[in-house]
């Protein structure tokens, strides 16, 4: 499976998550869904942001060019919100994977359907 067959077959098809994408801790994009802008710097700080909160507790996650508020977190898991739309993101070994849902999907939704594909993709290495 090619990593845009993840994004769409296993995160887009779930109807739970309407934007996502897929890249490496240095940012770089491996795949995404069409229309999602997210940038090379927006996701490198939200790769920072696993091991400092910090930098997101006062600057909140920014995707797309769209700042949205740091709700919670771990160092596998960070969690944001704005208006009727959220942000689910899953640190693995090699990986980020970064969503969006919106209403009316729920957050736990959508985090089972990232943290599920994460899992996995710890599974095989990545």
């Amino acid at each position: 499976m090619s990593w845009q067959d993840y994004v769409d077959n296993q995160l887009l098809a779930s109807q739970c998550v309407s934007k996502a994408a897929i890249a490496g801790h240095d940012g770089g994009i491996w795949a995404k869904s069409d229309g999602f802008e997210v940038s090379k710097e927006e996701l490198a700080k939200i790769v920072q942001g696993f091991d400092k909160t910090e930098l997101l507790t006062s600057g909140g996650v920014t995707l797309a060019g769209q700042r949205y508020i740091y709700l919670s977190g771990t160092d596998r898991v960070i969690r944001a919100k704005l208006g009727k739309m959220g942000v689910h993101c899953m640190k693995t070994q090699q990986a980020v994977i970064v969503s969006i849902y919106e209403e009316p999907v729920q957050p736990q939704q959508a985090a089972s359907i990232v943290e599920k594909l994460g899992d996995y993709l710890i599974t095989c290495g990545y």
